[in-house]
């Protein structure tokens, strides 16, 4: 067997977290959590579990306040909308998150995902981790932690139904990992294969590893008897999806260091009416009959900036000052305004990024920084609360080339080189091999012949923040609005030029 022709897990080596996966007669789609980007909610969509593209986003500004906007020295990391659920239910693709920064639950209701738009129903509270149920001719969610509770939804979804069905259906979920209960189950995603009901939950054992659960009844509202589906490198949360050919399989994330929550493709069988994940217990590398991984994915990509609306590979960090940035302002350019004078880098607005991916990915542009006033500081940077970047920073009558980079909490600037000329090329590789997690900066006078600058990051998920890596063009102020600079291309590479 050649493994080149197969898929190898992970499948998606970038930060996906939380699936929620359903197939629509031969297409897949999946909804998965952004929180603090904009526009948020991805739907992706695949006709082979591997190769998977943006769809659609289900929303643009989840919600308009001052965490949200960055403004009065609030931000969103890490909050935003959380782990979605996605049905399709008479000829409507539904899909539903919760968040406790908008305090809401938001329902997106579209009859094509491919274009949209979403329309959206919203209520109070925020239901955590929910799943949306269609049977008969009602509507539930299912959600919570450790107790799972199933509430009836009015039929417009626009919130809980009076007097409607509102009860606990699996309770003290946890324990069927073992009585030493950390983290408590939660992320319930029901499936109803034949006449019985499933819901998957994941839960993380003291000592310990996230831990996927499986119950089942053959009544939505229980009871359900439960038992481990998977404990395995903590690959855990997600969903459980069948192909037009009968093939069942479990697509589940797992922490995998900076780069993000990563996904796995989960052969599944069946016996004695339980699904069974894996083989004998752990995930295979090579999955046979799926096709192999593309080098590059589909849903982070290149771009010259030559059309009049940005491609959907891209998410603002929060949400965008739209008066503030164009590609039409200089065509075939990103131009980024200063709107404000910042004095911390991760409170600045218009960060625009994408996903980092492993095993090795690597993020190139050229920016024109003429327009640049003094104390503006623009570049390039991959972005986690402990960033770093390669940038042009504007003195009075001098620009600097700079790599910055947060060690042990503290922002350094490791290098600078003076700048002569109005446009630079800058390169950052990223290295999430065997969780090596290191990003490399450089900088180019003709985007051909690199210097490395500063030291090599080393990259850390952190929980303040919630997400993966993502590579980011910026430009911000410090003494000063007003100034611009214009971002020429975004390249992608799925290789390092060098490493330690």
């Amino acid at each position: 067997n050649d493994s080149a022709s197969h898929a190898r897990n992970p499948v998606l080596w970038a930060d996906v977290p939380d699936p929620s996966v359903i197939r629509v007669g031969d297409t897949y789609y999946m909804s998965s959590t952004t929180m603090h980007l904009s526009p948020g909610l991805p739907v992706m969509k695949s006709t082979d579990l591997v190769n998977w593209e943006i769809a659609s986003y289900a929303h643009g500004n989840l919600v308009e306040n001052a965490r949200h906007n960055l403004e009065r020295g609030e931000n969103a990391y890490g909050s935003g909308s959380w782990a979605s659920s996605l049905r399709y239910h008479n000829g409507k693709f539904y899909l539903t998150t919760f968040s406790y920064s908008s305090n809401l639950t938001h329902v997106y209701i579209t009859e094509d995902p491919n274009e949209g738009p979403w329309e959206e129903v919203n209520f109070s509270p925020a239901f955590h981790d929910m799943s949306l149920v269609f049977e008969d001719d009602r509507i539930y969610m299912a959600h919570g932690a450790n107790n799972i509770r199933l509430t009836e939804l009015r039929e417009d979804l626009s919130g809980p139904k009076p007097d409607g069905f509102d009860e606990v259906i699996i309770r003290d979920s946890s324990r069927v990992a073992g009585d030493n209960v950390g983290l408590p189950a939660e992320g319930a995603q029901i499936f109803k294969v034949g006449d019985t009901y499933y819901t998957f939950l994941i839960t993380w054992p003291r000592g310990g590893m996230r831990t996927a659960l499986v119950f089942r009844s053959d009544n939505l509202k229980g009871p359900y008897e439960g038992r481990v589906a998977l404990r395995d490198r903590g690959i855990a949360q997600g969903s459980l999806v069948d192909t037009p050919d009968g093939d069942w399989y479990a697509i589940m994330h797992q922490d995998a260091g900076a780069v993000g929550r990563i996904l796995h493709v989960i052969p599944v069988t069946w016996e004695d009416g339980w699904p069974v994940l894996g083989v004998d217990g752990v995930v295979p590398a090579t999955l046979e009959g799926l096709p192999p991984n593309p080098s590059i994915p589909a849903y982070v990509g290149s771009d010259d900036f030559d059309d009049s609306a940005l491609s959907p590979i891209w998410q603002w960090n929060h949400n965008p000052v739209d008066d503030y940035w164009s590609l039409s302002d200089r065509p075939g350019f990103l131009r980024l305004t200063t709107d404000r004078v910042d004095e911390d880098f991760l409170q600045s607005r218009n960060m625009l990024t994408q996903r980092t991916f492993g095993p090795e990915s690597a993020a190139s542009t050229r920016v024109d920084v003429s327009g640049m006033k003094a104390g503006d500081v623009a570049g390039m940077t991959v972005l986690q609360r402990d960033y770093g970047y390669v940038a042009v920073k504007a003195e009075d009558d001098s620009k600097s080339i700079v790599m910055v980079g947060v060690d042990s909490g503290e922002v350094r600037e490791h290098e600078r080189v003076s700048l002569e000329t109005e446009s630079v090329h800058f390169k950052i590789e990223c290295d999430f091999n065997d969780r090596r997690d290191r990003a490399y900066f450089y900088f180019s006078l003709d985007g051909e012949s690199w210097t490395r600058i500063g030291e090599p990051l080393q990259m850390r998920y952190t929980l303040p923040h919630f997400m993966g890596y993502r590579f980011g063009l910026f430009t911000y102020a410090t003494k000063t609005s007003g100034g611009h600079v214009d971002f020429d291309f975004y390249r992608v590479a799925d290789s390092l030029t060098q490493s330690d």
